[in-house]
């Protein structure tokens, strides 16, 4: 992964413009530190949206089922190639690191035993 550090003036707008292209999408949450270790808090759950509130200084990851909060993150660096988010890793204030990785829901095939359609004579 190449990660870019992102200017803290557009982490507002960075959000906003990736949280409607990954809508939909699946994502697992590791928090990495010396005091924690790493831990998967999610795993590959659906998207339901991202923000950062200047206001209160807090980054916001929506799962189905789970509201990540990071209050006073430090830095936020991205991996994207050519318009896509693969992954974010923030620094908050604690200097825990945040890695949020994105992927597509995975496409089941049809039924193997579904009845097929009859052909009326």
């Amino acid at each position: 992964m190449a990660f870019s550090r992102l200017d803290r003036s557009a982490w507002q707008a960075f959000f906003d413009t990736f949280t409607r292209a990954l809508i939909g999408k699946r994502a697992e949450i590791e928090v990495a530190s010396l005091d924690l270790g790493d831990q998967i808090l999610a795993e590959w759950l659906p998207l339901l949206g991202m923000s950062y509130d200047r206001k209160d200084d807090l980054v916001e990851i929506k799962l189905d089922g789970v509201d990540h909060l990071i209050r006073s993150p430090r830095e936020i660096h991205a991996d994207h190639v050519a318009g896509t988010l693969l992954a974010l890793e923030i620094i908050d204030g604690d200097d825990r690191h945040q890695i949020v990785r994105f992927a597509n829901p995975v496409a089941l095939p049809p039924p193997v035993d579904s009845p097929q359609p009859t052909q009326a004579s």
